[in-house]
């Protein structure tokens, strides 16, 4: 059985401001994509890594994979319009290179902090259940709004999860749906969970973590910083 990670890195993070894509940036002394890729290159399940990258920033991706030894990639893909589409690009460039009962695994390249047990636990999760995504409870009071300004309506928090990367799928379930995604022109959804939920199935959760930081705006890297001087358990557990 494979376990193919697909690595997104197709956004400009045009949020984080710069020169450059976030995931390019520079954290510890390394860019936060190698942080990224350095977390399935050393687990044993992981079989293979595609990237899915900003078309201008492809040479450059590949100077870093080659200078820190990231043997796991096997493909690097361009990016598409969107996040759906860039999703989209790399579980197709798979077509006909894995099997039905291969799994893959879509994470952010700008998530760099990922225990080894949060992949384990998760492909564990995916492999019994055909899916699996990192998922936390939501703590905070939740109140519904239609216009990002106000509300009047509570959201029982009890039946509410944050879902987060990596997600896990049976390859050849989550590419039906993309090709059904894909025949009726749809290119908006957000992450692969909402592709499953819309097109009526199950998503199983697998446990997630405060800690696992999307960078986004500049703060999130002295917090990413700050993070990394932990242990894994002490971040998971």
């Amino acid at each position: 059985m494979e376990n193919i990670a697909i690595i997104l890195a197709g956004g400009v993070g045009s949020r984080i401001g710069g020169p450059m894509p976030k995931q390019f940036l520079s954290l510890n002394d390394k860019p936060v994509i190698v942080h990224t890729l350095e977390n399935f290159q050393k687990n044993k399940l992981i079989t293979g890594i595609v990237i899915v990258c900003v078309k201008d920033w492809i040479p450059h991706l590949k100077q870093i994979i080659e200078e820190y030894k990231i043997s796991k990639v096997n493909n690097i893909v361009e990016g598409g319009d969107t996040g759906h589409d860039s999703t989209r690009n790399g579980l197709f460039s798979l077509k006909g290179i894995l099997s039905d009962n291969d799994f893959v695994i879509i994470h952010d390249a700008a998530r760099p902090i990922l225990p080894q047990a949060a992949i384990d636990n998760m492909l564990s999760v995916a492999h019994e259940k055909g899916n699996a995504s990192l998922a936390i409870p939501c703590y905070e009071t939740m109140i519904f709004t239609d216009d990002g300004k106000s509300g009047a309506q509570q959201l029982d928090r009890n039946c509410v999860m944050r879902i987060q990367t990596p997600q896990a799928y049976n390859f050849k379930e989550i590419c039906s749906l993309y090709e059904k995604a894909e025949q009726e022109g749809k290119h908006d959804f957000v992450y692969a969970d909402i592709v499953y939920i819309h097109y009526g199935k199950t998503v199983y959760f697998t446990k997630g973590f405060t800690n696992n930081i999307k960078i986004t705006r500049k703060e999130d890297i002295p917090l990413c910083k700050a993070l990394m001087s932990f242990t894994e358990e002490e971040l998971y557990y």
